[in-house]
C-alpha cells in the first residue's frame, strides 16, 4: 500500500492486503475457476457475489478464505472497508482489484464491489433438529440452479428447519445458486444424502412425509402439518418424485390446477407447500 490510504491489516492479524489488476494474475485464475464444480469440489470453496452476500456470510460465521474487493468503490465505502477489515482480522485475504477483474471473475459486466471465497459447509441430516412440528424440505434429483436458489430463500423466509438434497442434484453453492439464495444460504442447513441414505434415515422418521406427486389424490391444504414434523418431498423438475421415494412417503398430494399449464416450475410448488405446512406456526407467531 503506497497511495496514502490507511492500511486495513490490523498489526496482530495473519490476513494480507494485495492488489491485482491482472486477470491473468495466477490467483485470479484460480478463483475464475471455482466457476467449475470440479474445482469447487476438489478445493471445498465457493464464491459469494455482493457486498450483502459477503456480510451476511461473516455475520453467520462461516469462513471466508479470500476477499475481492473494488478498489475503486473501497476509499467512499464504509461497510466495504469493514467487511475487509472483518477479513484480514479472521486472517484471509484481501484482494483490491480493478473492476476488469471483478468482472472476470463474475463473469459478467457491472460486477457488484464485492466478491467472497468461502468454505462450503454442508449439515448432517440426522443432526438437523424438527422440533414438535418444524418442516424439512427434501428435493429429489433437482437440476436448476435458480429453483435451487429460490428454494432455499423461501424456505427461509418462512422458517423451515433445512433442505435435504437427494440424489445428483445442481451444486448448491455455484455461483448462480447462491445468487439466487440471496444470501439464505448462510442461513438454512442443507444436507446432501444419496437416495438410499435418505430412505434409511425416513426408516427411523417418526413425523410425516408428504410427496407431490401426479397421483396424488389428496388436496396439499388436507394434511395437519402442525401435528408434528413434517418432511415434504419434492419431485425432480422432469420426472417428478423416484418411485422409490414416491413409495416412502405418508400421502402423496397435489396442488389443484384449472388452467392449460399441466404443470407448476418447482420453485412455486415448493414455495406453496412450505408456507401452506407453515401456515398454523406463522399464524401463532403473527399474532405473538
Amino acid at each position: 500500500m503506497n497511495d496514502g490510504r490507511k492500511d486495513l491489516r490490523p498489526l496482530a492479524a495473519p490476513g494480507r492486503v494485495k492488489e491485482v489488476t491482472s486477470v491473468s494474475n495466477p490467483i485470479v485464475k484460480n478463483i475464475r475457476n471455482l466457476a467449475m464444480r470440479k474445482t469447487r469440489e476438489e478445493t471445498g470453496l465457493f464464491l459469494a457475489e455482493g457486498l450483502k452476500l459477503v456480510i451476511d456470510a461473516l455475520d453467520s460465521g462461516w469462513k471466508i478464505d479470500t476477499l475481492i474487493v473494488s478498489r475503486n468503490q473501497l476509499p467512499d465505502n464504509a461497510l466495504l472497508s469493514r467487511a475487509a477489515a472483518r477479513t484480514v482480522a479472521a486472517g484471509a485475504d484481501v484482494l483490491e482489484a480493478s473492476d476488469k477483474v471483478l468482472s472476470a471473475i463474475a463473469r459478467r459486466d457491472n460486477p457488484q464491489a464485492a466478491i467472497g471465497v468461502f468454505r462450503q459447509t454442508l449439515s448432517d441430516l440426522s443432526r438437523i433438529e424438527l422440533g414438535a412440528d418444524g418442516v424439512l424440505v427434501a428435493l429429489d434429483r433437482v437440476r436448476d440452479p435458480g429453483n435451487l436458489g429460490t428454494i432455499l430463500r423461501t424456505a427461509d423466509a418462512a422458517g423451515a428447519k433445512g433442505v435435504v438434497l437427494i440424489g445428483e442434484t445442481v451444486d448448491p453453492f455455484s455461483l448462480e445458486a447462491v445468487r439466487a439464495t440471496m444470501g439464505s444460504i448462510f442461513s438454512v442447513p442443507v444436507a446432501r444424502v444419496s437416495e438410499k441414505a435418505f430412505l434409511q434415515w425416513r426408516a427411523g422418521f417418526k413425523g410425516l412425509v408428504a410427496g407431490t406427486h401426479m397421483s396424488g389424490t389428496v388436496d396439499y391444504r388436507t394434511p395437519d402439518y402442525a401435528a408434528r414434523p413434517t418432511v415434504l418431498l419434492m419431485g425432480n423438475e422432469q420426472s417428478g418424485l423416484s418411485d422409490a421415494l414416491a413409495g416412502a412417503c405418508d400421502t402423496l398430494v397435489r396442488i389443484p390446477q384449472v388452467g392449460r399449464a399441466d404443470s407448476l416450475n418447482l420453485a412455486i410448488a415448493t414455495g406453496l407447500m412450505i408456507f401452506e405446512a407453515r401456515r398454523a406456526r406463522l399464524s401463532l407467531d403473527a399474532k405473538a
